[in-house]
């Protein structure tokens, strides 16, 4: 093969590589070890404010790994969510999946706060975030997972693309195996990642449809949760109910056991096991918890390296709601 073939052959290789399989680029841009020399304490610093702040407070597990999640699914894993308003600028806050909903603010402001006097201008808040929801979940019982770091922080925010890139709680199978699809997710791993709401509240205006209207919801479960739900929209629109009647405040598989008895508190919730095609997957999580475990952190990993800035992409903001 002459020279001009060869670097034909190559730049064919290489963009397949970038465009074909970004994730596999994306995580070698990455690694476990990336603060080892130049912030030591971050993960112990981090391990203990989490910690903390959920014996203060056990919905802010579930807070604090929503936060993460809305942060991956809008442009990457990038610290964007973390942005706030200001009189010229719109950030991803106060978009219709986020107003108040999106809590957790404070406390990867005060773990910041805590990095920053022991390594000034160092750590990322998008990797703080990342960090803090592994950390959430680990806390309230469940599994962790590899954590590459690296990332750097956004210097900008899109509501518009939280709102388009963000399910709602009104969303079909088809809709939320196709939300997922489009950042690289399987129908498995979508269900996997569901699983999420075996911790964490949901308020009454998202739910209220489904325990008035619907007909695939166990009565008892739909009267208990009318007691704290008026039917009349703007009534109690914020009133707080657990997703999983079982154990709110610990990680395990009885979410998936509330599916199988039509105790779904979303309607989101409920298609997983409504006889479509993730009423498999839905059993077997519920049957077998260290496979459920397995793959929410296999899954977890994965939506950890969605689009991440890295090198010189971005920055390392000095306060997580404003760039530099």
């Amino acid at each position: 093969m002459d020279s001009n073939k060869l670097i034909a052959f190559l730049v064919i290789v290489v963009t397949l590589l970038l465009h074909g399989n970004n994730y596999t680029v994306v995580e070698a841009q990455l690694s476990q070890g990336f603060y080892s020399s130049s912030c030591p304490l971050l993960l112990p610093i981090v391990r203990t404010a989490v910690t903390s702040a959920v014996a203060f407070d056990p919905r802010m597990g579930a807070s604090l790994l929503r936060l993460f999640y809305l942060d991956c699914f809008v442009n990457g894993c990038d610290a964007s969510i973390l942005l706030d308003d200001t009189s010229s600028f719109t950030g991803e806050q106060n978009a219709a999946s986020n107003h108040n909903s999106a809590r957790g603010f404070n406390v990867i402001d005060n773990i910041k706060s805590a990095v920053e006097r022991v390594c000034p201008g160092v750590v990322s808040c998008a990797d703080i975030l990342a960090i803090a929801a592994r950390y959430s979940v680990v806390t309230l019982g469940g599994p962790g997972w590899r954590l590459n770091l690296g990332r750097r922080d956004a210097r900008t925010a899109s509501q518009a693309a939280a709102n388009s890139s963000i399910p709602e709680p009104t969303s079909s199978l088809s809709q939320l195996i196709t939300s997922f699809a489009n950042l690289g997710f399987t129908a498995r791993e979508m269900v996997a990642l569901s699983g999420a709401h075996t911790i964490g509240q949901a308020q009454c205006r998202n739910f209220r449809t489904r325990i008035y209207q619907e007909t695939n919801i166990d009565p008892t479960f739909a009267a208990t949760r009318q007691q704290n739900c008026p039917i009349t929209s703007g009534s109690g629109d914020g009133n707080l109910a657990p997703l999983d009647l079982l154990s709110p405040f610990v990680f395990d598989n009885s979410y998936f056991r509330n599916l199988m008895s039509q105790r779904g508190l979303l309607h989101s919730d409920q298609v997983l096991f409504n006889g479509g095609s993730t009423d498999s997957i839905v059993r077997e999580y519920s049957q077998n918890a260290r496979v459920f475990r397995n793959d929410f952190a296999a899954a977890m990993f994965k939506m950890s390296n969605i689009s991440p800035l890295t090198g010189s992409d971005g920055e390392i903001r000095m306060s997580c709601g404003r760039t530099n």
